[in-house]
């Protein structure tokens, strides 16, 4: 629910609300309380849904490119290593982004061009880590079999009986 919560209130931030109106400004607001909540979630939530179950770890992330590449099939009840790192990076990008916007609708940083700036190249390197989390999902589930769309949707993974 959080995940599609985000990724819509994203997507309309991005295409649909005007940058410069206040709707804008609370969408934004709704963003930033949706990833609190999934990162207050992952402290008290369910076992696969607990950041203790996929921490950020790049060397495992590297790890898990390699052996996908060369074949490997293996199904993670949470999130694999490389999504785990993709999540944190959503996440913390969502953050950022919610600072800076905050940061600019206030008297002390109203049009100072750096805090313009560093939210503009935050919102760009959010649609890249979007695209690359699409991505990822459609290569992951190809090469897995099991349907993370569907996960993503209901929060049950359903492993293939030969994984």
């Amino acid at each position: 629910m959080i995940h599609w919560s985000l990724a819509l209130t994203i997507l309309f931030n991005a295409t649909i609300i005007d940058e410069e109106s206040t709707l804008h400004e609370w969408a934004g607001y709704v963003a930033l309380g949706l990833v609190v909540v999934r990162l207050i979630w992952g402290l008290i939530g369910s076992q696969h849904a607990r950041l203790s179950a996929f921490p950020p770890n790049p060397v495992a992330a590297l790890r898990h490119l390699f052996t996908s590449s060369k074949g490997d099939k293996a199904v993670h009840l949470s999130h694999n290593p490389l999504g785990a790192l993709m999540v944190y990076n959503i996440w913390l990008t969502v953050l950022i982004l919610g600072v800076t916007g905050y940061m600019m609708g206030t008297v002390p940083f109203f049009g100072v061009e750096w805090v313009e700036e560093a939210h503009e190249a935050t919102f760009n390197w959010l649609v890249v880590s979007i695209v690359l989390h699409v991505a990822g999902v459609i290569v992951d589930t190809w090469r897995s079999g099991v349907s993370l769309i569907r996960a993503m949707i209901d929060g049950r993974k359903r492993i293939p009986e030969d994984g």
